[in-house]
């Protein structure tokens, strides 16, 4: 008997699943009645219906558009938007005129009749309007002041200190190149800007070319027509605008701006580095004169090797033909091979004098390098090019002649009382 057909034996044999089943075994999915699976599209009242088939739960509005449900939502009253005064506004944010950036009672108010005090009788903490608003003259909302030009001051309950004449003082920050006129809004807000020495902080201060205007303490030039030029000055150039015996001079570096400049102190013609260039008359006398003691730092080249003692010699003072000297600071740099580097510093006007105090020490001078002038520093800059001063520079160099003002007029105030 084959495998095939003992299977197809009694009833004991084993049978296959594609034979005849009795009513009670497995059935495919196709065969099953009412307890089987049925199809989506098959389903009855109960089943899940499309978006299309929905009845009454469906889209209650049929063919409706979106937008035309937005007809019982409008607000007939705020249809007419116009102002208190009755004039119509085109400028509204949640039904209040919105002007300046803020929405205000205030700005909505303001008609354009004759101006009118607009204060009110100080309301207590908490007081608002019908929109949840704290109320002018609030605390949270206090009356800020108008200002006015015409009548050279601020309206009742401003600063009395504002002044109708000059610019206004963050315009003037902005043109001496401080920073853009909204940072420099807020700088004046925040208290870092000062106005002859006293704290600013109303954005309606005006100043003029008089004022003296600092941020950061650091001063700031108002006259815009200064210019202030550094130039590293080479070997075999006279420190003059014009030389009578033809020899080579500044005006090769000044002729191209349009400002007559002239130099702020002198180099001798064998002497390299650092000369500053401008047009400003009384920062120049300041920086040029010995009694305002401004401090201008050189490096020597010098024969010979210097020695402790002589560092000490220099800083103790030396007698010349014209006076002793003492130099401020002296730093031996490098000494080696019969030469040596040495860092002097002082604040002395003579002609020459680095060069003649190291030669009364015995250690002339073979080359000679100014690199600094006051709080200057010639730094990289390559020689025979110049450079504009940045901001902080310049405002180094103003608090010198501000201070020297200061000492001046004070001096001066003193012997007046005698």
């Amino acid at each position: 008997m084959s495998r095939d057909d003992d299977r197809r034996g009694g009833d004991s044999g084993f049978v296959r699943r594609d034979d005849d089943r009795s009513p009670g075994g497995y059935r495919g999915r196709d065969d099953r009645q009412g307890g089987g699976s049925r199809g989506r599209d098959d389903r009855g009242a109960g089943g899940f219906r499309g978006r299309d088939d929905r009845g009454g739960a469906g889209d209650r509005r049929g063919n409706d558009r979106r937008d035309d449900r937005r007809d019982d939502r409008r607000d007939p009253a705020r249809e007419d938007r116009r102002g208190p005064d009755g004039r119509p506004s085109t400028v509204w944010h949640n039904g209040r005129r919105y002007v300046g950036g803020t929405t205000t009672a205030r700005n909505s108010d303001r008609g354009r009749g004759p101006r009118t005090d607009p204060r009110t009788t100080p309301r207590p903490e908490g007081a608002r309007d019908d929109h949840g608003a704290p109320l002018e003259g609030t605390p949270e909302r206090p009356v800020i002041p108008d200002w006015d030009a015409d009548g050279a001051e601020a309206s009742t309950g401003g600063d009395q200190g504002l002044q109708a004449e000059g610019e206004r003082l963050q315009k003037v920050i902005a043109a001496a190149g401080i920073a853009s006129r909204r940072v420099a809004e807020n700088l004046i807000v925040e208290g870092r800007v000062t106005v002859n020495g006293e704290v600013v902080d109303a954005l309606g201060r005006r100043v003029t070319e008089t004022d003296q205007i600092a941020v950061d303490g650091v001063p700031v030039q108002v006259d815009t027509s200064r210019r202030y030029v550094l130039l590293n000055k080479p070997t075999g150039v006279v420190s003059s605008l014009q030389d009578e015996r033809g020899r080579r001079d500044l005006s090769e570096f000044v002729d191209r701006y349009e400002e007559r400049l002239f130099n702020v102190g002198r180099l001798d013609t064998e002497t390299s580095g650092l000369l500053l260039l401008t047009n400003d008359g009384d920062l120049a006398h300041v920086l040029a004169h010995p009694s305002f003691g401004v401090a201008k730092t050189y490096i020597a080249k010098v024969a010979g090797n210097v020695n402790p003692a002589t560092v000490q010699r220099l800083l103790e003072g030396v007698e010349l033909e014209d006076g002793p000297i003492a130099a401020d600071k002296v730093r031996l740099l490098e000494s080696a091979r019969g030469e040596s580097l040495v860092e002097v510093t002082l604040h002395s006007g003579r002609n020459r004098i680095v060069r003649r105090m190291l030669d009364a020490v015995d250690h002339p001078v073979l080359e000679l390098v100014r690199r600094s002038f006051g709080p200057l520093q010639l730094g990289s800059l390559p020689i025979g090019r110049v450079r504009e001063l940045s901001t902080v520079e310049l405002g180094g160099l103003l608090r010198i002649a501000r201070e020297a003002q200061g000492s001046t007029q004070g001096a001066e105030d003193e012997e007046t009382a005698d």
